[in-house]
């Protein structure tokens, strides 16, 4: 079972990791109610190296994304939930709408989002292939999001 890590900690507990020379992958979401594509894009990113860290957008920034009836899950129990998976190592929770300074802390050797973003859309990018790390796109799990659940959800 992965852990659940504060932002100002996660570094530290890469650098063993890093040193023993394992590959670290990042990525980052709401994953506010977790469904089968959100399983499937983490176990793909986690194929690409050894570790995998995954950024939870904090409730305040879901808010100010994705509106004010979200997040339906607390923070908390997101990263937990996240943390719980098999596949994930790490999960971490971010203040602001983007995972930029996470991504600086985290500075993995892979930076992976989903196929609905393009490689020069995604945050932190520039930073990562600055010291040659890689950038890339996952397959997107086309008609798997949390907004149709919860469509669904409030259809039935």
């Amino acid at each position: 079972m992965g852990q659940v890590r504060k932002f100002d900690d996660i570094a530290e507990a890469l650098a063993p990791l890093r040193s023993e020379g394992k590959k670290i992958v990042f990525t980052n979401g709401c994953f506010d109610l977790l469904h089968v594509g959100h399983v499937r894009y983490l176990q793909e990113a986690r194929s690409l190296g050894d570790v995998l860290v995954v950024g939870v957008n904090s409730d305040a920034s879901v808010k100010r994304l994705k509106g004010p009836t979200r997040p339906v899950q607390v923070e908390n129990d997101r990263a937990e939930i996240l943390a719980a998976l098999g596949c994930v190592d790490f999960s971490v929770i971010f203040t602001e709408d983007t995972p930029e300074n996470l991504i600086k802390k985290v500075k993995p050797d892979i930076l992976v989002k989903g196929g609905d973003w393009k490689i020069e859309q995604i945050v932190g990018g520039t930073f990562v292939t600055s010291y040659g790390g890689q950038v890339m796109s996952l397959q997107f799990i086309d008609g798997k999001s949390t907004t149709k659940l919860i469509e669904k959800a409030q259809q039935n």
